[in-house]
């Protein structure tokens, strides 16, 4: 079975599910998850979870994204982008100085309405559901954080709008798109989008789901597949000694005097651990506790 996380470019017409179900039949394997889904139309970064590496995927999820997208604008649809229903459509007279004023006001923190064609759930039922059955129901503001809006192009054309967006995780870049055009006073819907970066993952470094497929057949798949404990590298690592070997497996707290770090120093209470076996597998993330000199579990990967 293969352990670790692997970065797939998804492609256009395949949801986040579909990109999951294709990989268990090339690798063989059933344990896969994905860490966050994109729209069918949408292409880019989707990093995919194999084996023990399934037990990362919220820390994944939690990531920073950044996004390319194109925005048209002039159009309200019921899904917030081109593949919905049009509702609205309005002469577009927006200047290049009116369009980054209005930009800039998105800049920081947010405060977003999640569209009702979305996963998130109501009463046990997801909203795109609801949604197609002809109900709208009130979902409440979420804070985002729009760490970077930057104006790639705004097409000679007038309605065409390039943007990148570094955002927190949950942020709707249809939504934001809504919202930009609602401040613009003639609507706008999104056009086209790719996820260019989650976390460390870059669209650079994505494979399709054929090239994948090629390094399975040339027996070189290992080579793409990112380590578990390469998600923690930014936590310092230690050893445990042989006796501690079976108090680790089991998630057992150990003390101080159990683990060789790396680097030739005290831990400080609170801080976080990379802890490997004794034979330099890694095992668990820990959290040193200062005051009874003990490490405690905290995730699991044995």
């Amino acid at each position: 079975m293969y352990n670790g996380i692997i970065n797939i470019y998804k492609e256009a017409g395949f949801t986040s599910h579909d990109v999951v179900a294709k990989l268990r039949g090339i690798l063989k394997q059933k344990k896969i998850g994905h860490t966050g889904t994109l729209d069918p139309e949408a292409v880019g970064v989707l990093p995919v979870c194999l084996g023990k590496g399934t037990k990362v995927c919220d820390l994944l999820t939690d990531k920073d994204k950044v996004y390319e997208t194109v925005m048209r604008l002039g159009v309200v649809t019921d899904t917030q982008d081109m593949t919905g229903r049009i509702l609205k459509e309005s002469p577009v007279s927006v200047s290049g100085e009116a369009l980054e004023a209005v930009l800039e006001q998105f800049r920081g923190d947010y405060s977003q309405i999640p569209p009702m064609y979305s996963a998130l759930k109501v009463q046990g039922k997801k909203l795109y559901e609801l949604a197609r059955e002809g109900q709208v129901v009130e979902r409440k503001p979420r804070r985002v954080q729009i760490f970077d809006l930057e104006l790639l192009e705004f097409e000679a054309d007038g309605i065409h709008v390039h943007m990148r967006v570094h955002c927190s995780k949950g942020t709707y870049i249809r939504t934001l798109c809504h919202d930009i055009g609602g401040k613009l006073g003639c609507g706008a819907a999104m056009e086209k989008l790719t996820r260019i970066q989650v976390g460390v993952f870059k669209i650079e470094d994505a494979l399709t789901l054929a090239e994948v497929e090629k390094y399975v057949q040339n027996r070189q798949i290992d080579s793409v597949i990112r380590s578990i404990d390469s998600m923690f590298a930014m936590w310092p690592a230690g050893r445990v000694d042989a006796a501690a070997d079976r108090l680790l497996y089991n998630g057992n707290m150990f003390y101080r005097k159990d683990l060789i770090l790396e680097e030739k120093r005290e831990p400080v209470s609170g801080e976080k651990f990379r802890v490997y076996d004794s034979q330099g597998r890694f095992c668990a993330v820990y959290v040193y506790d200062g005051r009874r000199r003990m490490f405690k579990n905290e995730k699991m990967f044995v």
